[in-house]
């Protein structure tokens, strides 16, 4: 797929990438639905409610670990893509002198 900047994705990459953000939403749905539960506890003030509460944080701090877990590997897999089609296609952009995308974003840090 071309993205009409030259930037080429194949099936197989798009195809992860459609996995994983369906994956973080799924996690995000079931997140919502954890955060309500939490508040209706909290709100009941109902003492096996509360303690209730203990186990359903736990399952929410998990489930946001795995969330930035998979935008780690979705930005990890999409920066390989990206050197990928540079590679094959010879690109670079303009005020990179040339030295292609992945270069582009390198973060200069102070000596």
């Amino acid at each position: 797929m071309d993205g009409g900047d030259g930037f080429t994705l194949d099936g197989k990459a798009l195809r992860g990438f459609h996995r994983s953000f369906s994956q973080v939403q799924s996690i995000l749905d079931q997140n919502r639905l954890l955060i309500n539960e939490i508040n209706q506890n909290h709100e009941s003030r109902r003492p096996d409610n509360l303690s209730r509460n203990v186990g359903l944080i736990r399952e929410l701090n998990n489930n946001i670990r795995r969330v930035v877990d998979l935008y780690a590997d979705l930005s990890n897999n999409f920066s390989k893509s990206v050197d990928a089609s540079s590679d094959a296609d010879g690109d670079s952009f303009a005020g990179d002198g040339g030295a292609g995308f992945k270069h582009g974003l390198k973060r200069l840090r102070p000596a």
